[in-house]
């Protein structure tokens, strides 16, 4: 494959509900899409750093400005035999990963749109429908909270995730519970407790969580392994799992019990994949994690989730439940059953709304050789 041209566009869309974690409140997305041009044909990524670097220390404005002057122009012209291949082109540049996952993931899209291939096929998927669960963010009320895990258990949808911080964690477990005690539920703090917190959260044993998501530092093994050890519920590692041989080092030391990928996250389709195999090696259950993607990032999300040892519901839902309209068609939509299907088309089998994009964007650079 040998690349033309690549063309990075800033998108901006309202979300179709407010999001709130501990980080705070998201109303509005800026999106940076990234598209290849090659072969004849265009492939897509999409970049899921936010808009201010708090769930990591990326942000849009700091993506655009490496993909356009390190990364891009390391692709740019140059035969690249497989989507494989991009991490050793771009390995000079340290760190920026989800800048990185970005064009390595579109690589592996043209890759098979060219081979005539599923994406799902080509990255070692198996499974032809993948679980589907639900992240819902800080309510402004308990009472909308019970409304909206009412609306997605009528869905359908297989786990129900809460974001939770301080103030809004016990009482509202328990609330949860009285009223649904056999759903699958988990939590999700987002790095908001500290190590003077553990007896708060050990008292969470109570409410049978599948997990409990990254509740300490967002870059820690240590302290999260002895937390683990006073649990008997999982810890679930997302913000800490930056790579394989992290993944690799918080399975050694004891702390988690499940590993939330996000391919944004680590980089890449090559690193999840790694993470993924080395998570199984060591009888470690994975999920697909969400970051508020358009369809074309949950076209990918959907591909990667159907590896085998994605055995739990991830957070990858119906376009509807974030875009008043998304940007494929069709829709991504999820059965009665809290299922989405996986493609069997070449490529991630759903077609980019490029007049809708372009109604979208708000700035455009075109990088060639």
């Amino acid at each position: 494959m040998k690349i033309d041209a690549i063309v990075l566009r800033e998108i901006q869309m309202p979300l179709a509900h407010p999001f709130e974690t501990s980080f705070g409140l998201t109303t509005m997305r800026r999106i940076m899409l990234v598209e290849l041009q090659a072969e004849g044909t265009t492939a897509w990524g999409e970049c899921v750093a936010g808009e201010h670097p708090y769930f990591s220390d990326e942000m849009i404005d700091t993506a655009w400005i490496i993909a356009k002057t390190e990364l891009a122009p390391r692709l740019v012209g140059v035969e690249i035999e497989n989507g494989g291949k991009v991490p050793d082109l771009l390995k000079q540049v340290r760190g920026h990963r989800m800048a990185k996952a970005s064009l390595e993931n579109a690589v592996w899209e043209l890759e098979s749109v060219l081979r005539k291939v599923p994406l799902a096929q080509l990255l070692g998927g198996v499974r032809e429908k993948i679980p589907c669960g639900v992240s819902i963010g800080i309510q402004p009320s308990p009472e909308k909270l019970i409304e909206k895990i009412e609306t997605e258990l009528a869905a359908g949808y297989q786990r129900i995730k809460l974001k939770c911080k301080p103030g809004w964690d016990v009482e509202i477990f328990e609330m949860v519970r009285k009223r649904w005690p056999e759903i699958l539920l988990s939590c999700d703090a987002n790095s908001a407790y500290r190590v003077k917190d553990s007896d708060h959260i050990a008292s969470w044993d109570r409410f049978n969580l599948l997990m409990i998501e990254q509740p300490l530092w967002y870059d820690d093994f240590y302290f999260h392994s002895k937390l683990q050890a006073r649990l008997k519920t999982r810890i679930c590692l997302d913000e800490s799992i930056r790579n394989r041989r992290d993944a690799l080092a918080a399975i050694d030391m004891g702390s988690c019990g499940i590993i939330n990928i996000k391919v944004g996250r680590v980089g890449g389709f090559s690193e999840a994949i790694a993470v993924h195999n080395v998570a199984a090696e060591r009888g470690i259950p994975v999920w697909c994690g969400g970051m508020l993607e358009t369809g074309i990032g949950r076209a990918q999300n959907i591909a990667l989730s159907s590896l085998e040892n994605f055995r739990l519901p991830g957070d990858v839902s119906a376009s509807k439940r974030y875009w008043a309209e998304d940007i494929i068609e069709p829709a991504v939509e999820v059965s009665s059953t809290g299922e989405i299907t996986v493609p069997t088309t070449p490529g991630r089998g759903f077609e980019v709304k490029t007049d809708l994009i372009q109604k979208l964007t708000v700035r455009e650079e075109r990088i060639t050789k």
